[in-house]
């Protein structure tokens, strides 16, 4: 991590209102700002950055109000009035005298006027409030006055506001794109969005918790550095040195009954609010809430929680045991423990379990799996641990099973179902149960076939209904595995046929429709399987927070069958609702997440965009890989890698390939196939692309039409033009947009006919296909230049520049680009062409030329695509001689 100071950190989000503080003063727009902001929101940082900047022009005072001077009548300003006698020293009058007379020797000195910048100004007394305005109205001095929103500021002020006679500048918490921008200051790398959602959420905006976390973490080594990519190895620290100095800070500062009652809203909350009114009284609730340190919902009763939940566990840590129980007992002569429900009866469990009380088995393991509804994984193993009951021990086991699961340690949550699977059978969650137990062992590298036989060998004693029940749910993973669409269709033709289909009959239905959807769009019939993943869908509502991971499970089959088909929007927009609805979750199903977005943007043929996202999501799988895609998603970054010249990392990644456990077999042919034309782009030895003709000639790719039309696309893009006419053929077969965008271009390529090339690509760019459209301007740059039609040629690579530019891409790699007629390079663009190669950087060159460093950057990055080369290295080269 870098270390800049505490103030730098907290301004890193602020300029807008820095810069627009220091103009008003400056230009004497008010003779007053005053600065509204809660606690820790960075007021304090922000007059401190204005005193810096303003220092050199002004002559800069500083004051502070404080809670110890806010009942000694003007004692804030002593500093000003030293030479006063103790009977002057309460005068008004001559307090005012004093400090005009303070003033006036200190503009002496240089003539420059005074600025008076007051923080905490709440804190300031009646009186002390009455001279600051008075200095304000008269003109002094300049004043920026720093204060909170509550109480707010004393009245003398607040009405030089209502007056018109100063400005209020509101600051807010921190936006998540303020985080991102404070992480890329703070941290030397790439932070990925799964790591700045952490944060932001952790912290909740507030940039003083932030800096706490961010050192804590750090120190801890849960935020770590992973092949350039900053990642989160656990759950943010609430126990940390930093966050723990912060909460005892603010406890210190705050009145005694106001103490008292945090502690019991940090322990017990959500908590009733006439349960603390009670206990702590009326009047301190509602000094908490307009201080903004706690949060009241809306449900009926209305109930209360501290503003940030690290910020309650870290109150919760600062309580010793002995003062927890007395504060629990009190608690208890108020509130009925059996009338909770939810996050707050969890709480009430862990808080029992914590003070060392006795709770039911029961009551445990609802907690628990409340807690694993919530992705509170170590909660939910913690307390499932502790369930003893026989009759309940078996799903106490399952429970933390699959807490392990989301934590990525897929041993171990195996080796807990082990025991627990068979003795789960006849329960309603054993479907869900033997779904677990199954990706955990997978994820470990253990074949379906060896589970499914072991399954069958271990099943004997059980009622032949559920015997049943479990073979076919092995029969419908092992056509999902082999990709059988008739067997699918089969099967799950006889599970919608029927009337009554038992316990398992909803995760019946969601496994086999989210199957056959993704088996159809391997077939190319991914309109079918489309209507077969919105049926699974449909099954959702029943099977949330199940034990397995139905939802996701599904929303990975319904995006591969929106991406089949070309509707790369609609798959966007099914992750996004995903992440809107399921927060709790990101830390468990984020890489895969991330994994199907760079899927979504390689698709598209927006290679750097599916580049930050896929090597970020490669590391998070590392840590959990739920839906088995490492292998997958290491496949897609070393294509990307490879692509973009990056061959480091594209080295790198292709290693990860190789040693990665075999995921789901679904996606092993497409990580085959996608590695080997990384190869191919990486080395330009013919190797890559034999090895994928070899894979269009294997039985999974002929009986796959989409899938061997995504094959086929890879080697067009890697300038194989001979798979052109198989292109042609294996397009009619898939369903979709995609699919008849490459029918066309392919038909379209073959004929060589300039005008409907250029008719073609202008039609696939404003239909979403810009990568297609860019390789059809491409052709037509081409044809046209051998008719002789130059002027229209220049033209078409004009129109292929501008996708690329839409595309996102430095350069090009396919042949047919390369092999596009050359262009003659601007004036301007020769100008900076020749200073690149004598060495100068973008910012030199610009300061020679005088124009915009993004003026350069854009006449280089042209100059690339036209000369065919990647860097400045490749300039001096391809220049003509």
């Amino acid at each position: 991590m870098h270390k800049p100071n505490t103030a730098q950190r907290f301004l890193t989000g602020r300029k807008e209102p820095l810069d627009r503080i220091c103009n008003i003063v400056r230009n004497r727009a008010s003779q007053a700002v005053f600065i509204m902001a809660g606690p820790g929101i960075g007021k304090s940082s922000l007059t401190e950055a204005i005193s810096e900047r303003l220092t050199g022009e002004m002559n800069v005072l500083q004051m502070h109000g404080s809670t110890a001077l806010a009942a000694v009548p003007f004692g804030v300003l002593t500093p000003f009035t030293g030479d006063l006698t103790a009977e002057d020293s309460v005068s008004p009058v001559a307090v005012l005298r004093s400090m005009w007379s303070y003033f006036e020797e200190v503009k002496a000195g240089n003539g420059a006027p005074v600025l008076l910048i007051v923080d905490d100004a709440h804190y300031l007394d009646e009186d002390s409030a009455g001279v600051v305005a008075e200095l304000i109205s008269a003109g002094w001095a300049t004043v920026v006055a720093a204060a909170r929103p509550r109480p707010g500021l004393p009245q003398p002020l607040d009405q030089l506001w209502y007056d018109g006679l100063a400005e209020r500048v509101d600051l807010r918490p921190l936006n998540r794109e303020q985080i991102e921008e404070v992480l890329a200051h703070v941290l030397d790398g790439t932070v990925p969005d799964a790591t700045v959602d952490a944060v932001w959420s952790a912290s909740g905006g507030n940039p003083r918790v932030l800096d706490a976390l961010l050192h804590d973490a750090a120190e801890s080594g849960i935020l770590a550095k992973r092949n350039g990519i900053w990642v989160l190895l656990g759950s943010l620290p609430t126990d940390g040195v930093r966050l723990t100095a912060v909460v005892t800070k603010d406890h210190l500062r705050r009145r005694a009954e106001e103490q008292e009652a945090l502690k019991f809203i940090a322990l017990a909350g959500p908590v009733g609010r006439k349960v603390i009114e009670d206990i702590c009284g009326a009047a301190v609730v509602r000094s908490l809430l307009d201080q903004q340190m706690v949060v009241e919902n809306s449900g009926v009763p209305s109930e209360l929680t501290i503003w940030n939940g690290l910020f309650a566990k870290a109150i919760r840590n600062t309580i010793s045991v002995s003062r927890s129980l007395q504060l629990l007992e009190k608690i208890r002569e108020h509130q009925d423990p059996s009338s909770l429900r939810g996050e707050g009866r969890l709480r009430f469990v862990e808080w029992s379990l914590e003070c060392g009380l006795r709770v039911s088995d029961a009551d445990m393991l609802d907690a628990a799996r409340e807690a694993l509804a919530r992705f509170r994984n170590y909660s939910a193993r913690s307390i499932a641990a502790k369930v003893q009951d026989p009759g309940l021990v078996h799903l106490g086991h399952a429970v933390q099973a699959r807490a392990l699961y989301n934590e990525g340690a897929y041993a171990e949550a195996a080796a807990l179902l082990d025991g627990s699977w068979l003795q789960l059978a006849e329960d309603p969650h054993g479907t869900s149960v033997l779904l677990l137990w199954t990706s955990a062992h997978q994820a470990t590298g253990r074949p379906l076939a060896d589970l499914a036989e072991d399954v069958r060998e271990r099943r004997q004693g059980l009622p032949e209904a559920i015997r049943t029940g479990q073979e076919e749910l092995l029969q419908l993973l092992q056509s999902g595995a082999d990709v059988n669409v008739q067997a699918l269709c089969s099967r799950v033709a006889d599970i919608r046929n029927r009337s009554s289909t038992g316990n398992a009959g909803e995760p019946l239905k969601a496994i086999g429709e989210a199957l056959l959807a993704h088996a159809l769009a391997s077939a190319g019939r991914a309109s079918e399987g489309l209507d077969s993943a919105l049926l699974a869908a449909s099954e959702l509502p029943t099977l949330e927070d199940d034990l397995f991971f139905y939802s996701e499970f599904v929303l990975g089959r319904l995006v591969i069958d929106y991406l089949a088909m070309g509707e790369w929007e609609s798959a966007e927009r099914e992750l996004e609702n995903y992440a809107a609805g399921h927060a709790a979750a990101a830390g468990t199903f984020n890489g895969s997440l991330q994994v199907l977005r760079g899927y979504s943007m390689l698709r598209q043929g927006r290679m750097e965009r599916a580049y930050q996202l896929l090597l970020p999501a490669v590391e998070a799988l590392r840590l959990s890989d739920p839906l088995q895609l490492f292998r997958f998603g290491s496949a897609l970054g070393f294509y990307v890698a490879a692509r973009l010249g990056d061959t480091a990392q594209a080295k790198r990644l292709e290693q990860d390939c190789k040693d990665a456990v075999a995921g789901g077999p679904a996606h092993e042919f497409l990580a085959d196939a996608y590695g080997a034309a990384a190869s191919e782009y990486l080395a330009r030895d013919g190797k890559g692309l034999a090895a994928l003709h070899t894979l269009v000639t294997t039985t999974e790719a002929s009986s796959r039409a989409g899938t061997l039309l995504e094959l086929l696309s890879l080697c067009w893009d890697l300038g194989d033009a001979s798979v052109i006419p198989m292109v042609h053929n294996a397009a009619r077969a898939v369903e979709g947009r995609w699919a008849a965008a490459l029918l066309k271009l392919a038909a379209d390529w073959e004929a060589a006919d300039g005008d409907t090339l250029m008719e073609t690509a202008a039609a696939l760019e404003e239909s979403g296909f810009v990568n297609l459209a860019r390789e059809a301007y491409a052709r037509a740059s081409t044809v046209l230049d051998q008719a002789g039609e130059r002027r229209r040629s220049r033209q078409a690579v004009a129109q292929r520049e501008k996708c690329d530019h839409e595309l996102g891409e430095r350069f090009r790699e396919g042949r047919f680009i390369a092999a596009a007629p050359a262009v003659h390079l601007t004036r301007r663009e020769q100008d900076i062409v020749e200073l690149a190669v004598q060495g100068l950087t973008d910012r030199e060159i610009a300061q020679r030329l005088m124009v915009s460093v993004r003026t350069v950057e854009g006449h280089l990055y042209r100059t690339y695509v036209k000369l065919g080369v990647r860097s400045r290295d490749e300039l001096d080269s391809a220049l003509p001689k």
